[in-house]
């Protein structure tokens, strides 16, 4: 393999000219017809069983010459973009200059790589103070989910529906007369004031007695998710079958003994208070952390390559996808949701992409400015620190795995650069 790596007119973008040599490409031809003639169907032959030379002539020459591109031009760029220590942050956008049996393989590949970005100031960033206080009203929120989660819930028998009440009703929606689909639910518990229905609906079911039947007239929001239903004026007709209340455990010393470890409300509180305060110093050092890079980012110059972005909203979208799969839904099925279409999606990514990629491009141009570096013991510290929460304490590839190695050094030496800008920030 030969490579000779070229400057185009843009910024961050490099050509690269490949050849490969004929006696590999013609090689490649070959595995890839022992791989495919099974295909093959041709007269006078049993399929599968024809030469090569024979499958040649009857398709055209040409036949395995784009399997056999993809068989050895992957590993050829692989080794050009590693043997001229590329950053590569793009596809490639490649043409073929020539493909034919018994000569060389040349071709082109257009990528853009990874720009350096140019500090302005980064040391003395000025920023407010940031910090949270715990409040009285923090502790009591608290101590509110804690009743909610350890409430009961009693039937009511002799008055209507009141707000705050868990109503079990059956109801089916129609547009038009017609009943629509998914707006049709039998027993189901909704609790009154939580709005979890259409604006309105919960509203109407206040004062509804056991056994009543009513119609409840409602409107769908404009930006509802659904595209046949939105805007759309509805009527369900409901019917309530049972109503219960919560009634939440009283906040004494028992609740405190029932609910946790203390045998007193107050050192309930105390605990809550002292658990809220370390949240609160967390949440105050990553917001500060956030200001300070954000402030150097707004004082670097540097031209973020289009392909950079595109690989960054890629990953992004990838990541919903994990966390939509959790939920049992893909992509295209939010998406629908939603209302949205990809392209509409990935536009919305975009701002928040450009500052990911500032931030990491900032964060090392800082760490080569102050000569920032993660120790060995560092490194194998983190890497023992990391196998242990994977479960791969005695996995000794895993240990020794260069990726995670070198993944390791640039958390390390990145968060050593935010502690090294927030140090030397003047905090107001």
């Amino acid at each position: 393999m030969n490579c000779k790596v070229e400057k185009t007119k843009n910024a961050n973008e490099v050509k690269l000219k490949i050849t490969v040599e004929a006696e590999k490409f013609d090689e490649a031809i070959k595995k890839v017809y022992f791989k495919s003639a099974k295909y093959f169907n041709i007269p006078g032959f049993r399929k599968g069983k024809a030469p090569m030379q024979i499958v040649e002539k009857y398709y055209g020459k040409e036949i395995f010459f784009e399997d056999a591109f993809n068989e050895v031009a992957g590993e050829a760029l692989e080794e050009a973009v590693k043997e001229n220590k590329l950053e590569v942050v793009s596809r490639p956008d490649i043409e073929v200059t020539q493909i034919e049996k018994g000569k060389d393989l040349i071709f082109t590949a257009i990528m853009q790589t990874k720009p350096e970005a140019e500090l302005g100031k980064y040391k003395g960033i000025e920023i407010k103070k940031i910090e949270y206080n715990v409040s009285d009203e923090d502790i009591n929120h608290e101590l509110g989910h804690m009743q909610e989660h350890n409430s009961r819930l009693i039937s009511i028998e002799d008055r209507p529906v009141e707000s705050g009440d868990i109503a079990t009703i059956d109801f089916e929606g129609f547009v038009d007369g017609v009943a629509f689909e998914g707006g049709k639910a039998e027993n189901h518990d909704l609790e009154i004031g939580s709005n979890t229905f259409i604006p309105g609906f919960e509203d109407q079911i206040i004062g509804m007695k056991i056994d009543e039947e009513k119609d409840i007239n409602v409107k769908f929001p404009e930006e509802y998710f659904s595209k046949e239903l939105a805007g759309k004026d509805a009527t369900f007709k409901v019917k309530v079958h049972e109503i219960k209340k919560k009634e939440l455990p009283k906040l004494d010393d028992e609740f405190a003994k029932d609910v946790s470890e203390f045998d007193t409300l107050k050192e309930l509180k105390e605990d809550i208070k002292a658990k809220k305060e370390k949240q609160n110093e967390e949440r105050a050092k990553y917001e500060t952390q956030d200001a300070v890079i954000k402030a150097v980012c707004e004082n670097i110059k540097v031209e973020i390559p289009s392909g950079m972005i595109e690989m960054e909203i890629d990953n992004m979208l990838k990541d919903i996808e994990n966390r939509l799969s959790y939920q049992g839904l893909k992509l295209e099925q939010y998406l629908q949701m939603m209302g949205k279409t990809q392209e509409e999606m990935r536009k919305e990514y975009e701002p928040q992409a450009i500052e990911a990629i500032k931030s990491r491009l900032a964060l090392e141009a800082v760490i080569k400015a102050e000569k920032i570096k993660a120790t060995d013991k560092e490194i194998e510290e983190k890497m023992k620190e990391m196998a242990k929460n994977y479960g791969k304490e005695n996995d000794e590839e895993f240990l020794k795995n260069e990726n995670v190695k070198n993944y390791v050094k640039q958390g390390l030496e990145s968060e050593k650069a935010i502690n090294f800008l927030v140090e030397n920030a003047k905090i107001k």
